[in-house]
């Protein structure tokens, strides 16, 4: 679809929101499955990254003329259309090409296959924004499945329990974690650590006691708190939940009101600082204890990750497929378990392990297309002994109807309505 322009190469908007409001009307009917908006890189640039991501070719009508082809278009789309849909567009468009299934670029006499151009696409920076490490490997990582009936009951039910997120300098996920859980039918509160003086920090401590004495859930959100410095991430998070009051909130939390933890990315990164997973208390990190750090490429990943659900003994868990795999965002520069093979023995055999990296029909192995961290074993995330505190790297908030539709998978691992039906 191309906008219409004047003389000065300005949009005429009239007819720019008459085409945009039609192009929305479209998609709503099912006749446009894709769409990109292009930029200053042209049409070859939107089709071929299109391309990329479904693994699929392009032939692109000879009549197109090669210098449009990667002439700037801001404002038009490529518009991926059913060919039974195409006479049925209230759009003006015009039809540049097809989608083959032979993963090859065509125009004219000329043939890329999606293997080369792909390579040469993500080759050229190779060496100074790494994507693949030298640790790589498609070594095969087992994969138990962890069954059991012996799950925690929740002996202080409630009709609506409260979560509370605390929010640090850095935190950016609150509002989804928020909305996730209300979503499930949970009461959130949300409150802000204020570190701008000593008098703050005292204010902020005493105000997240009250709130978690009033809560049953603590949700420990993503983000990068205060820069992951000093030392690396979730460290400011830890030490602030390492106060004697919070601490012993916390701990009245889980021991005496049967309460939940939850921590997704950052929160996750808390929660192993903290020692909440694996041991299920505040008693901090030893030596040998497993931990998170740097991915392997040696910088931030952010990607769809695939991950499989390989025990039903969390709470957390209890609305997930045992065995199913479920696919969300990943964003993180330190997010890579390791662990000794003692531990990661001990993970496994009590139910710990909650997830692991796996490719689109559930296969975990080393290979960093899929374990994207490098993470020991593909784990992804695991739980405290007896389940109630779940750690996760992969964001299962950020999910809704329309958000990342085009990817494929299950994207709801259920998380929060489990959280909140063990409860009830």
């Amino acid at each position: 679809m191309k906008i219409e322009k004047d003389e000065y190469e300005l949009p005429v908007y009239e007819q720019v929101m008459d085409q945009y409001g039609k192009f929305a009307d479209d998609i709503h009917n099912g006749k446009i499955v894709s769409a990109y908006a292009l930029d200053r890189h042209g049409v070859i640039a939107a089709v071929s990254k299109m391309a990329f991501g479904n693994g699929m070719g392009v032939k692109i009508e000879h009549s197109m003329d090669a210098r449009e082809l990667f002439a700037p278009a801001f404002g038009d789309i490529v518009a991926e259309v059913p060919a039974d849909k195409v006479g049925e567009l209230s759009i003006s468009y015009t039809v540049i090409g097809e989608v083959t299934d032979d993963a090859k670029f065509a125009f004219g006499d000329t043939e890329i296959t999606l293997k080369e151009a792909e390579d040469a696409w993500t080759g050229t920076l190779e060496q100074v924004f790494r994507t693949v490490s030298d640790e790589a490997s498609d070594e095969k990582v087992e994969s138990p499945l962890y069954d059991t009936k012996d799950i925690v009951i929740c002996g202080h039910k409630i009709a609506q329990p409260t979560v509370f997120i605390p929010v640090f300098p850095g935190t950016n996920c609150e509002y989804d974690s928020a909305k996730a859980f209300e979503r499930a039918g949970a009461k959130v509160i949300t409150k802000v650590f204020r570190n701008m003086d000593a008098a703050d920090i005292v204010d902020s401590v005493n105000t997240f006691e009250k709130e978690i004495a009033k809560s049953q859930i603590i949700m420990f959100p993503g983000g990068f708190s205060a820069g992951d410095e000093p030392d690396g991430s979730a460290k400011f998070f830890a030490t602030a939940f390492q106060n004697a009051k919070l601490k012993e909130a916390v701990e009245k939390l889980l021991n005496e009101r049967d309460g939940l933890v939850l921590g997704i990315c950052n929160g996750f990164q808390t929660l192993v600082k903290l020692g909440l997973v694996p041991y299920g208390e505040v008693v901090g990190q030893t030596p040998d204890s497993p931990t998170l750090t740097y991915n392997t490429i040696g910088r931030h990943i952010s990607k769809m990750v695939y991950t499989k659900v390989v025990t039903n003994k969390s709470p957390w868990l209890q609305g997930a497929e045992l065995g199913g795999v479920y696919t969300n965002p990943a964003s993180h520069g330190e997010g890579r378990f390791v662990a000794s093979e003692e531990w990661l023995d001990k993970l496994f055999a009590n139910g710990q392990v909650a997830t692991q990296y796996c490719d689109l029909d559930g296969n975990v192995s080393m290979d960093e297309e899929w374990n994207v961290n490098g993470s020991y074993r593909a784990i992804e995330g695991i739980t405290s002994p007896d389940g109630r505190v779940l750690g996760k790297m992969a964001h299962s908030e950020r999910r809704a109807d329309s958000v990342a539709i085009n990817i494929y998978g299950e994207q709801d691992m259920k998380i929060f309505e489990s959280g909140v039906k063990y409860f009830k």
